[in-house]
């Protein structure tokens, strides 16, 4: 069963530095775009950072300069460095990545469980 399991998350003061990381976990051929989205309370699920399977990435305008997303592929892990925290980015922290089990040929979405992210000012 292929998932995808996050850690990294807690609380942190307001200035201070997160690393989360997201394991793909399971029989799986191919790893592609893996990204990192948010959702506070009240407030709609938002993209925080992505890298493709070719390297590229994006970040969520709320987040530019203080976010890092990385990953290694042949280990299907990735991470995300957040420095800078706001007490505006405490929310949970979901993994994202389209990945295509091992004996498919068609790629799925998967979400992780969510790791809580709080930042005290």
């Amino acid at each position: 069963q292929v998932q995808l399991v996050e850690s990294g998350g807690g609380l942190v003061q307001a200035g201070g530095s997160l690393f989360l990381s997201c394991a793909a976990n399971g029989s799986i051929f191919r790893l592609g775009t893996m990204g990192w989205y948010r959702q506070a309370p009240g407030n709609k699920r938002e993209l925080v950072a992505q890298i493709t399977s070719t390297g590229a990435e994006s970040y969520g305008d709320s987040v530019k300069g203080r976010v890092t997303i990385s990953v290694d592929k042949v280990h299907k892990t990735g991470w995300m460095q957040m420095d800078g925290l706001k007490p505006e980015d405490t929310a949970v922290y979901y993994c994202n990545a389209v990945l295509t089990p091992l004996g498919s040929e068609n790629p799925n979405i998967y979400w992780g469980q969510g790791t809580q992210v709080t930042v005290s000012s």
